[in-house]
C-alpha cells in the first residue's frame, strides 16, 4: 500500500523562496485548489502574511502560539500567516499569531529566509510536483 505523498508548496518572493510540506487538512485542500496564486506580502513583526482569496472555517485545534516555520492559515483574514519569530503581541521570543490559526504544515528550509520579504512584495504560491 502506498503512503500518501505530503502536499508540497513553494512560496516565492523577489529575494527568494521556501518550500513547505502541508498536512492533509480541509484548509490545505481548499488552499491547494486555489493554486497557483499571487498576492501582496504584508509584514507584522517577524511574520509574513498575505491574502489568499480562500475562505475556510477555523478548525478544531487552531493555534495562536506556534513554532517558527509553521505554515498557518488565519481564518479571520483569509490569509496565510508565516511566522519566523516574535510578533508585536508575542511574549518573550514566541511566535504569537493575531488569533487562532489553522495549522497547515511546516517549511522544509530555514524560516529565517522570510526576513527578506518586504512589505508590499509580490508573493506567489504554487503546488510542487512530487
Amino acid at each position: 500500500m502506498q503512503t500518501p505523498t505530503p502536499l508540497q508548496i513553494r512560496i516565492s518572493w523577489p529575494a527568494g523562496h521556501l518550500d513547505a510540506s502541508l498536512d492533509d487538512t480541509l484548509t490545505s485542500q481548499a488552499l491547494v485548489k486555489a493554486l497557483p496564486l499571487v498576492s501582496t506580502a504584508r509584514t507584522w513583526g517577524a511574520e509574513v502574511y498575505f491574502d489568499t482569496g480562500v475562505s475556510v472555517s477555523r478548525e478544531t485545534g487552531a493555534q495562536e502560539v506556534v513554532e517558527p516555520g509553521t505554515v498557518a492559515f488565519w481564518t479571520d483574514g483569509d490569509a496565510l500567516a508565516l511566522p519566523y519569530g516574535p510578533t508585536p503581541i508575542s511574549r518573550d521570543d514566541e511566535c504569537r499569531l493575531a488569533g487562532p490559526c489553522n495549522v497547515l504544515g511546516r517549511f522544509d528550509g530555514d524560516p529565517g529566509l522570510l526576513a527578506t520579504v518586504r512589505d508590499g512584495d509580490p508573493v506567489r504560491v504554487e503546488l510542487l510536483d512530487t
